[in-house]
């Protein structure tokens, strides 16, 4: 027999022996009844009020089933098992006795009842009735006071003794006057709205109009009542709102998903909350930081070390309403204490929430709802109590994150030739993604899982990060699918120069920041910051693409009309926003027209220049902060503020292209499968157009030549460039035409 089976056995034996000491206790304030004649041949009807004992010893019990076996597993060891109980003894019913001998036969009778039921108590863990008396601090009779209104689930044989003694078949339930004359010890504090019977929600009263509190219906709650049996599930009322966390099955073989230094902090959470235990309530933990993920890990650890199971609470799932709240509160800290349970709430919007969930979420924390963790970037706006723990979770540092990719190459039994290779795609991976330690197993996964591909298990690795930190940004940005190459770009020498290194740049940040040392040194300007400045159509975009293509990195661009707001802070969020969401590595943010964002501060004279300027001193300050590209393009360089040209690492300046440029922008205008008659590229380059109207241009030809069935010609050409001439309201000189 298991230890569950064998507890549920013995917490059956305990309530049947409870419930018939309390069947004796209630049929003590029935009236008894004068003598009865009773016929040899025929039994005498039995008394319906009368109950149990009688001068000799009771019958053998039968057993009543209360429900089918279930197949829920069995709870922790520190909860009463789920398992479902046999069936509960059931006392044989008893004739009326004489009234002489009933004082001294029900005397006997409740002593007799009262020590099996307290023998029937030596069992371990204790019943589930003393389980909840001890753990939410009741008193004997506030304890007999819960069986008296579970009896009339457990035993529907009581209710008629309800009626019985209250006076009739409309009163045929429990009663708090009911309570205080039936149990030994009544106490009127415990019909007190704070102490435990209806501070957390263990019964539920019914009462209409001018009922007196004593008078009114009692029903002990369905969780309690369940609990009671030996089922102890988390209650229907919290669970439609949390989800469980699940456990981390890989934390078995490659440990927990989390870093060293992020282990440490676990260390102090655990030290702090052994020190807290003694005290009357936990303090809330708070989880600060911009890494969702590593927080739940961290959650999940300290769960994992304190055995509780982890119950997900998203914000937006909070009730508004306070009674609500109140209810909420008072419903988790009732399964704290029949449950080993902890709640993470997941807060991470909080600041761009409502103003009601954000109130709810400070009602609930302001109530001892034991171990709590709140998730969020930053520090609630104002503590619902002092008896907080703050601890600002950082992602893995670029050491960690290189040795966790390391290991994670080591453990998908596909490494890459060489101890020095499998090195350099850590060193390249942990200096462009920031990944914490559970993202960097899932991107293995993905490549081993990737692994009949042709590519080499770097570039699978690269993708499976890039998909894995794909912001999501589809309302603040244009997502931007780079196809040019450098053989695309016609630029000066100089400025492809520059070109190159912003993304040589990007390729070698782990070796200079963490293998040089940068990094200990820099607190800020980690990320990479270039402008691109030149007239419209000289390629800045077009070159924004082929970094991106070089790279291998996503690219938004992002579009101002839905990033600048005219409320007061809504640009700030905005902002905060896209540079959060590109933080991990991923994505290139390109500010096309930069000027109407980055402009520059203006003489303060009303409180619109006030809040503008806030706007733009924000911007400098997160530019300066972001870890990853940033690509600002503008073509009115003298428009930006002087404080954003000190942060810009790279400054790089399209010229309108010269004779010769122009000749290699008409020579790669037309992809190689249009068909052509013989161009003069000498005579089309003699137009001032930019590489922008040159590809309208042709493109506007290839139209003309597919309408005419014909190849591209000099006329169609032609035709082309008089109409790109007018648009931008250009001289012609028609010698050029003949």
């Amino acid at each position: 027999m298991s230890a569950a089976t064998a507890w549920l056995d013995g917490n059956n034996e305990y309530l049947a022996a409870s419930l018939h000491w309390l069947r004796l206790r209630l049929r003590r304030l029935v009236p008894p009844k004068p003598a009865m004649t009773m016929k040899p041949e025929s039994p005498a009807a039995p008394d319906p009020a009368a109950e149990e004992v009688a001068a000799e010893e009771p019958a053998a019990p039968a057993k009543r089933s209360w429900f089918s076996r279930s197949t829920r597993p069995p709870a922790p060891a520190a909860a009463v098992p789920t398992a479902t109980p046999h069936a509960v003894p059931h006392a044989a019913g008893l004739l009326a006795l004489p009234a002489g001998d009933a004082a001294a036969i029900f005397d006997t009778a409740l002593a007799e009842a009262a020590a099996h039921r307290e023998a029937a108590a030596a069992i371990h863990p204790p019943p589930a009735l003393l389980l909840i008396a001890e753990r939410l601090g009741l008193s004997a009779f506030e304890r007999d006071t819960l069986l008296l209104c579970a009896s009339a689930e457990l035993d529907p044989a009581t209710e008629s003794l309800f009626a019985v003694v209250q006076g009739g078949p409309a009163r045929a339930f429990p009663t708090f006057s009911l309570a205080l004359r039936v149990l030994d010890d009544p106490t009127w504090d415990a019909l007190s709205p704070h102490r435990p019977l209806r501070y957390a929600r263990l019964l539920e009263i019914s009462q209409p109009g001018p009922t007196p509190l004593t008078a009114a219906a009692l029903r002990a709650d369905e969780r309690i009542v369940n609990f009671l049996k030996g089922m102890n599930m988390l209650d229907e009322r919290v669970a439609a709102l949390v989800t469980p966390v699940a456990e981390d099955h890989r934390a078995k073989e490659d440990g927990p998903g989390l870093a060293p230094s992020q282990r440490e902090a676990v260390d102090a959470l655990l030290e702090q909350l052994r020190r807290s235990a003694g005290e009357s309530a936990l303090p809330i933990v708070h989880l600060l930081g911009a890494d969702p993920g590593a927080k739940l890990a961290l959650a999940r650890e300290i769960c994992a070390q304190l055995d509780r199971r982890l119950y997900r609470l998203d914000l937006e799932s909070l009730p508004t309403a306070r009674g609500e709240i109140e209810n909420l509160g008072r419903l988790w800290q009732r399964e704290t204490a029949l449950l080993p349970v902890a709640l993470y709430v997941d807060a991470e919007n909080l600041e761009s929430a409502p103003a009601e969930l954000a109130s709810a979420l400070h009602g609930l924390t302001a109530q001892d709802i034991g171990l709590v963790f709140v998730a969020s970037r930053a520090a609630p706006a104002r503590a619902a109590t002092t008896r907080r723990y703050t601890l600002e979770v950082e992602k893995p540092t670029p050491i960690e994150q290189r040795d966790a990719w390391i290991a994670a190459l080591h453990a998908s039994g596909e490494e890459p030739e060489g101890l020095a290779e499998a090195e350099a795609t850590a060193q390249l991976l942990a200096g462009q993604f920031h990944l914490n330690i559970h993202e960097i197993r899932d991107a293995a996964e993905q490549a081993r899982r990737q692994a009949r591909a042709a590519a080499p298990l770097a570039e699978r690795l690269w993708d499976a990060c890039r998909n894995l930190t794909q912001p999501r940004l589809d309302a603040l940005a244009q997502r931007l699918v780079p196809k040019a190459t450098w053989n695309d770009l016609v630029l000066p020498a100089e400025s492809a120069a520059l070109l190159q290194q912003i993304a040589a740049q990007v390729r070698e940040r782990f070796r200079v920041y963490e293998d040089w040392g940068y990094a200990r040194r820099m607190t800020r300007g980690l990320g990479i910051s270039a402008l691109f400045t030149g007239e419209s159509g000289v390629g800045k975009t077009m070159a924004a693409e082929v970094i991106a293509n070089e790279l291998r990195l996503h690219l938004y661009r992002i579009d101002l009309s839905a990033v600048v707001s005219k409320y007061i802070g809504e640009t700030e969020k905005n902002l905060r926003r896209l540079f959060d969401a590109a933080e991990q590595g991923g994505a290139i943010l390109f500010f096309d027209e930069a000027d109407a964002l980055f402009g520059k501060r203006s003489e303060v004279k009303d409180s619109h220049d006030r809040y503008a300027n806030i706007e733009i001193n924000y911007l400098l300050q997160r530019m300066e902060a972001f870890s990853g590209l940033a690509i600002l393009a503008s073509n009115m360089k003298s428009a930006l503020d002087l404080a954003f040209m000190r942060r810009l690492r790279f400054i790089v300046h399209f010229p309108f292209p010269g004779l010769a440029e122009r000749k290699r922008i008409w020579q790669q205008a037309l992809p190689p499968e249009v068909p052509r008659d013989e161009l003069d590229y000498d005579r089309l380059a003699r137009f001032t157009l930019s590489g922008g109207n040159i590809h309208s241009v042709a493109l506007n030809a290839a139209f003309l030549a597919a309408q005419r069935a014909t190849p591209v010609t000099v006329p169609l050409i032609m035709a082309a460039v008089r109409s790109e001439l007018r648009k931008l309201e250009k001289p012609i000189n028609e010698a050029e035409f003949r």
